[in-house]
């Protein structure tokens, strides 16, 4: 029973992160999330998560996170503003984790990382998942490795914002064909899983009911909008181009590194998997698991509720500028 047990979840602050506090401590789980500033995580606190102040780059903050766990659940990458490469913030990060993980006999690990990471060597993001795949392998700890595609909160920065408010959608290349899933989804996996000693040593891919085509997403945001996209291309030459200059500056390292991304969302390669393996061994309903459809839907219709107040306090002049 995972009542009672004590989980260090690194990365809670992220999207993925807070879910799976939020999940685990409703499971009766005791959490304690690492975090850089413990002021910015004020709310994990307020749902019941002990915080500890630490960074994988730190191995004296992670000797002390690590104490008195039972396992450790890693649902951390780099931030987008971070200057560094990828390779500096997540790799060696996790050459750091799991050795402190050894170090103090933390057996057990839950690791988040991307379906198709091998046929992606080339992108940093995509290689780092691969190669701690094959180091959590070559462990000795009870991993558990969960394999995504998207998650659906991207799809509101992708297409639904941009669409709203009468912005480009800009697609790339031969769009992939994405199984995407909802955060929510993921985190019950990753706390599934630490009751789950069926899944010890094994990787699952875990991703969405359903594979979804860049046009007929667009087709579902402007359905549930209203209003009618602007699609545009981007050859991958020119991706290529904003790669090569960025990557001169040390500054925007990490963003050239992100924009390599593009190579797997523009690859034509399908991101999806056959899930009922996964939903069994997990123990988990498929018939919960959220659509991009119904998540498309109750995005719009909550914001465009909003926007519909706002509209009753404006002037004429400020309702022109509303995104409907």
């Amino acid at each position: 029973m995972t009542s009672g047990m004590k989980v260090l979840i690194v990365g809670g602050t992220g999207t993925l992160g807070r879910q799976i506090a939020k999940q685990a401590i409703d499971a009766g789980i005791q959490v304690r999330c690492m975090v850089r500033n413990p002021r910015k995580a004020s709310y994990l606190q307020e749902w019941g998560c002990e915080l500890t102040q630490g960074d994988l780059l730190n191995k004296d903050s992670l000797d002390y996170s690590l104490q008195e766990v039972d396992a450790v659940i890693d649902a951390a990458t780099s931030r987008p503003d971070d200057p560094r490469s990828v390779y500096v913030t997540d790799w060696q990060g996790k050459l750091n984790l799991f050795q402190a993980c050894e170090q103090k006999r933390v057996k057990r690990v839950v690791f988040i990382s991307l379906l198709a990471a091998e046929k992606f060597r080339e992108v940093p993001l995509m290689d780092i998942k691969f190669c701690t795949e094959r180091l959590l392998e070559d462990s000795a700890l009870d991993f558990t490795i969960l394999q995504g595609a998207a998650f659906m909160q991207g799809v509101i920065g992708q297409f639904a914002i941009p669409i709203l408010d009468s912005q480009p959608v800009w697609i790339s290349g031969t769009p992939s064909e994405i199984s995407y899933m909802n955060t929510e989804d993921m985190a019950a996996f990753a706390v599934s899983a630490l009751n789950r000693k069926n899944t010890i040593r094994k990787s699952y891919p875990v991703v969405g009911p359903k594979c979804w085509k860049s046009e007929d997403v667009v087709k579902l945001c402007e359905g549930f909008s209203n209003k009618q996209a602007k699609v545009l291309r981007v050859s991958p030459a020119l991706i290529a181009f904003g790669k090569t200059l960025v990557s001169f500056f040390q500054a925007t390292l990490n963003v050239a590194e992100r924009l390599s991304f593009a190579d797997v969302s523009g690859s034509g390669i399908k991101l999806d998997s056959p899930m009922g393996k996964t939903y069994e061994e997990f123990g988990l309903d498929p018939s919960k698991t959220t659509t991009l459809d119904s998540y498309v839907k109750e995005y719009y219709d909550v914001i465009l509720k909003r926007l519909k107040e706002m509209e009753a306090d404006l002037n004429k002049e400020q309702r022109k500028k509303l995104p409907f």
